[in-house]
């Protein structure tokens, strides 16, 4: 027999997640409940970065050329050589007549020089120097093609499901596209395997050779709590950004593409950063282990078996919808005795009006027994009498 027991919450609702992680698989969610906002950017993507939360999402899944935004692969993959220790931030890689003579933005680094990794992560992330970029992609892989195919495989890893990348500067070229979708995905695993690293993001000039230049995130700095990443602009692809922006312990990611200038993509960025943390919050429903219900037992030493999650059930959700959240707890029983701690016995779901319902697992918190002959009997005739709860 399926049954369903609703859960009363009252005070878990109100508890908002300050800087939660999800801890198992999670599901990204389009949230349809909250006001609709309109945006001048061709494409747009918005992430709650702790749930992966999708709240806009406008030809996510298209192609469309990255520019300088394909940058923030070219960093990822020296982060993670950092990380690993096979590269370290004191090392040097040299400079090729190729990288030198790379027009574009430029870090303005010498040809046939020695240039710090430390310095180059500042002239690519700061400066968005495509010389740096190439220098990059040949100390690492040894030429600028080899590169961009390990990006391309990188960004497999990591659930970039569309991009192709054809070089490590983001000059157009043939088949060389990526989705705002996968750059959010990008900036996701950036921040959350790469978290002292990415600090890098957050410097707002770098002098190199004599030569200063600014950051050129237009967020960085003028809207509360933005701390990356990049802009990307040419004349093909229209200008773009993938910023993120932590706000009273939530952050979100978001990428816009396709706009028309440089006050555009600043004003329509700043628009839905603020609609994003405005219109939606995280609700931390129950902790990882946390005792939520309890199922019925059918011929056990105990008659009840507790429940729990395996992982923080913390969801993003319209501020509007949350007030209408219904939750209960589904399984098939009574649960027919042994029960081992760990079983997987019922299910979590989640109602919001006008979204999917979510569902997580329920697993036994501890180990019920089977009773002896003696008690079976008597526990058969007692449900035959007065029923489960008899």
């Amino acid at each position: 027999m399926t049954l369903m027991a609703p859960i009363p919450f009252k005070n878990c609702l109100n508890r908002v997640v300050a800087g939660a992680t999800i801890l198992g698989s999670v599901m990204a969610m389009s949230m349809t409940s909250a006001q609709a906002i309109e945006t001048n950017a061709r494409e747009a993507y918005i992430m709650d970065f702790d749930t992966g939360t999708v709240l806009l999402n406008k030809n996510g899944d298209t192609l469309t050329e990255p520019a300088s935004m394909t940058k923030m692969m070219t960093v990822h993959m020296l982060f993670k050589h950092i990380k690993d220790g096979s590269v370290s931030m004191d090392d040097t890689f040299h400079v090729s007549e190729k990288a030198w003579r790379k027009g574009g933005s430029k870090m303005f680094v010498e040809v046939n020089s020695d240039v710090s990794v430390s310095d180059l992560l500042h002239g690519i992330i700061v400066q968005s120097g495509n010389d740096a970029a190439i220098v990059v992609a040949e100390g690492l892989a040894g030429t600028e093609e080899a590169f961009a195919e390990e990006m391309t495989e990188e960004a497999r890893n990591i659930g970039m499901t569309k991009s192709v990348f054809k070089n490590s500067t983001g000059w157009p070229a043939e088949g060389h596209l990526v989705t705002v979708h996968d750059l959010a995905t990008l900036a996701r695993d950036t921040i959350r395997n790469f978290p002292d690293l990415y600090s890098l993001y957050s410097v707002k000039e770098f002098t190199y050779n004599g030569i200063r230049q600014p950051n050129r995130n237009p967020l960085l700095g003028t809207s509360a709590g933005v701390d990356g990443l990049k802009t990307g602009h040419t004349e093909s692809a229209g200008y773009g950004l993938t910023a993120s922006a932590e706000r009273d312990g939530r952050r979100l990611i978001i990428v816009v593409n396709g706009l028309n200038s440089v006050r555009e993509r600043r004003t329509e960025s700043q628009k839905l950063l603020d609609w994003g943390f405005r219109e939606f919050d995280n609700y931390d429903l129950f902790a990882e282990g946390e005792t939520i219900s309890s199922a019925n037992v059918w011929l056990g030493a105990e008659t009840k078996v507790d429940l729990v999650a395996d992982q923080k059930i913390l969801l993003t959700l319209p501020r509007s919808a949350s007030r209408d959240m219904k939750v209960s707890v589904v399984y098939d029983g009574p649960i027919p005795a042994p029960i081992s701690k760990g079983d997987q016995i019922a299910t979590l779901k989640v109602d919001v009006p006008d979204q999917e319902t979510r569902e997580f697992p329920l697993y036994a918190a501890h180990d019920v027994g089977r009773l002896g002959f003696v008690g079976r009997i008597g526990a058969a005739i007692k449900y035959l009498l007065w029923g489960a709860n008899g």
